[in-house]
């Protein structure tokens, strides 16, 4: 029976990874054999083109997404670490309320919110911009952020806390010196998490970037696109080369963003 899981295993894996395979076989794929029938299933006479495309006019898309999401990381967790810390160990009044309403904003349409900064953008003048589009990339991770912090933070020991104010440490010191180092799952976790939402992002780049001079890989990837012309190992190139960073962060930090997504679920 064991062997029989292992085959179900092994074949449920292998039907989740082929659209993965057959994106690195298009990327390798001539143009004039593109759309011969029945398709090539291994790329036999395979060509480098698409990925010199990527080479040649990509590298600015791809700049443009390391800076967008290293901001996004940096601007969630200077909002949500403070934040969570906040609910997590202060106990604010209204606390509650606002973990609610922080629930509540992950569930607001993505497109709902990027018609709502195109009109705050535009009247401030940071439509088209790369701040622009960290501030709203931000607003997806920031809810999440906060509630993933505020349930490892709880699990903190009040008695690591009040050791360090009968040292003399203030709120900030606790925090800074404390808190933070004892996060660091929670930390890893979240800026994995707020990284990959701001390099996969499209809506709020196609929205708010369209018209910008440094503009994200999505937005690179969709101009291969047109009414006459759809140049797929391209378009599959840079998929695979725009995967790379998000599969290498996630074989990196796979440990500590398990133990940060369950931190807080089990008390001791």
């Amino acid at each position: 029976m064991r062997y029989w899981k292992t085959a179900i295993g092994l074949v449920l894996t292998g039907v989740m990874l082929f659209p993965v395979y057959w994106m690195i076989n298009v990327s390798f794929t001539r143009e004039t054999d593109m759309r011969k029938s029945p398709p090539s299933w291994f790329p036999v006479n395979g060509t480098l083109e698409g990925y010199r495309a990527v080479l040649d006019q990509q590298l600015p898309y791809l700049g443009a997404s390391l800076v967008v999401g290293l901001g996004t990381v940096a601007l969630t967790l200077l909002v949500s670490a403070p934040a969570a810390y906040s609910l997590a160990k202060l106990r604010p009044r209204g606390g509650g309320v606002l973990s609610f309403v922080l629930l509540i904003a992950q569930m607001i349409p993505g497109i709902i919110m990027a018609m709502g900064f195109y009109a705050i953008f535009l009247s401030t003048g940071v439509l088209n911009t790369i701040p622009g589009l960290i501030v709203a990339d931000s607003t997806l991770a920031v809810p999440f952020a906060v509630l993933i912090f505020t349930a490892f933070m709880s699990g903190i020991p009040e008695e690591l806390l009040q050791a360090a104010r009968t040292d003399g440490a203030g709120t900030f010191r606790t925090f800074w010196s404390i808190v933070l180092p004892v996060s660091r799952n929670s930390i890893i976790t979240v800026s994995l998490f707020a990284f990959l939402w701001a390099w996969s992002d499209f809506v709020f780049a196609s929205t708010l970037d369209q018209g910008g001079d440094h503009q994200p890989i999505t937005l690179g990837i969709y101009h291969y696109i047109g009414n006459n012309n759809q140049q797929w190992n391209a378009i599959m190139a840079t998929a695979v080369i725009a995967s790379v960073p998000a599969t290498i962060l996630l074989i990196i930090a796979q440990r500590y963003v398990a133990a940060g997504v369950t931190a807080g679920a089990v008390k001791d």
